[in-house]
C-alpha cells in the first residue's frame, strides 16, 4: 500500500509568521516508517519526493503517486535508498541489491519494477527513500556505508564533531541531481552543519535516526536573520527550502541523512552563515 500527501513552497516572508503548530505541519514530516506501507511525501520544492518503506508481512512494490501523472514512479526519476533497519534487499528489474544496516542504493530513472524486501519479519528493514526528477539514466548503484567517501569535520571543543559519509554523489555515484549521506555524530558532539549555511541553488531534506530513546533534536531552519525551529524525534525527516539555513542541536549525539537536489552537483557550492550573525 502506498500513502503520499503533497507540500506546497512557502515564502520566508510567510514562514515568519508561522506559530509551532503550521511550521511542523509545513515542514515536518513525522509520519514515515509504518509497517507494510510506502509513505510518501512530495514537496514543491524542486519535486523532491521523501518517503519510507517497510515490508514486513510482505514485499512492497513502488508505484507512481498521481502527482506524478506518469505510468510509473520512475518514468521521469532517479531515486536513492539508505536503509535503516533491518537486513533485506531492493529488486530493480529482476535484479537484486542486498542492503545492510546503513547501506545506499542509488536507481536510475527509466526502471519501472522496483521491490522492497526484507530478511527478517522480527526485524524488518525499514528503507529510507528520496527522489528527484531526472533528464536522463544513469546506471543502478549500491553504495555500502564502507564505501563511502568520508570527510571529518568539526571538533569535540566545539561539540560538532562529525563523520560525513558522502553516499550517492557525484565522486561515487553519477545522478542527474539526486544527493544523499549520512552525517555520524561523535559521542559527546550535538551540532550539525554548524556553521550552517545556504544555498540557494538546491533544496535539502534532513532525517534523523540513531536518536536514544527519550532524546531529541532541536532542527534549526528559517533565513539566518529569522531563525525558527522544530523538535524531531528518531525517524522524522525535515524539508529545509532554498532559502533556510538547516541546522540541528540534540541532546545527545545521533545520525542524520542529508539529502538534495536543485541547480548543481556542488557539494561545496553554500553561502555559510557566520555563528554570531545568527538571529
Amino acid at each position: 500500500m502506498t500513502k503520499y500527501s503533497s507540500r506546497y513552497a512557502s515564502s520566508p516572508e510567510a514562514v515568519k509568521k508561522y506559530d509551532t503548530q503550521q511550521l511542523r505541519e509545513e515542514f515536518l514530516i513525522d509520519d514515515l516508517m509504518q509497517e507494510d506501507e510506502i509513505v510518501l511525501v512530495y514537496s514543491h520544492y524542486d519535486r523532491y519526493i521523501a518517503g519510507s518503506a517497510v515490508p514486513v508481512k510482505g514485499d512492497l512494490a513502488l508505484e507512481t503517486i498521481d502527482p506524478l501523472k506518469a505510468p510509473y514512479f520512475l518514468e521521469r526519476r532517479e531515486l536513492g535508498i539508505i536503509n535503516v533497519g533491518g537486513s533485506g534487499s531492493v529488486v530493480v528489474e529482476g535484479t537484486t541489491y542486498e542492503l545492510g544496516f546503513k547501506d545506499a542504493l542509488y536507481i536510475g530513472a527509466g526502471n519501472k519494477e522496483v521491490v522492497f524486501k526484507s530478511d527478517d519479519s522480527n526485524n524488518p528493514a525499514k528503507f529510507y527513500l528520496n527522489s528527484a526528477p531526472a533528464h536522463t539514466t544513469y546506471p543502478t548503484k549500491k553504495v555500502s556505508l564502507a564505501e563511502a567517501n568520508k570527510l571529518q569535520l568539526g571538533t569535540m571543543e566545539t561539540a560538532n564533531h562529525r563523520t560525513v559519509n558522502q553516499m550517492i554523489i557525484g565522486s561515487v555515484v553519477t545522478t542527474c541531481q539526486l544527493q544523499m549521506g549520512m552525517t555520524e555524530l561523535k559521542p559527546g558532539s550535538v551540532w550539525n552543519t554548524m556553521p550552517a549555511h545556504v544555498h540557494d541553488r538546491r533544496m535539502e531534506v534532513y532525517f534523523y535516526l540513531d536518536i536514544p530513546q527519550d532524546q531529541a533534536v532541536c532542527h534549526f531552519m528559517g533565513q539566518p536573520q529569522e531563525t525558527r525551529h522544530i523538535w524531531m524525534n528518531n525517524h522524522q525527516a525535515v524539508i529545509s527550502p532554498p532559502w533556510s539555513i538547516h541546522s540541528g542541536s540534540g541532546t545527545s549525539n545521533y545520525t542524520f541523512i542529508w539529502g538534495m537536489a536543485g541547480e548543481n552537483l556542488d557539494y561545496g557550492d553554500m553561502d555559510v552563515c557566520k555563528i554570531t550573525d545568527l538571529r
